[in-house]
């Protein structure tokens, strides 16, 4: 619905400017070419690839599961410590 009420304000604008459409026009002998930068490719494969990967390791986060279960899933709470500051300095 949004769109539509755009469009009809832009056709007004238009109609209020008095923008006449163009005559129709020949066709050139050239043809218009589009390329893609080998960059360009590059970042659309990096895309589709982080679109694809999940958010969650699912193996990762089974296996500690398990060990913590087990009771031999132990952190130090050193390396916790760490991780949280260098989480908050990230951010």
């Amino acid at each position: 619905m949004m769109r539509i009420d755009a469009f009809n304000k832009i056709s007004e604008v238009y109609k209020a400017q008095g923008v006449k459409s163009t005559g129709k026009v020949k066709r050139s002998a050239s043809q218009d070419t589009f390329e893609i930068s080998q960059t360009g490719k590059d970042y659309n494969v990096a895309r589709q690839i982080v679109a694809a990967t999940p958010d969650i390791r699912e193996a990762k986060v089974n296996d500690i599961k398990k060990r913590m279960e087990a009771g031999s899933y132990n952190v130090r709470l050193e390396e916790l410590a760490e991780k949280i500051l260098n989480m908050n300095e990230q951010q």
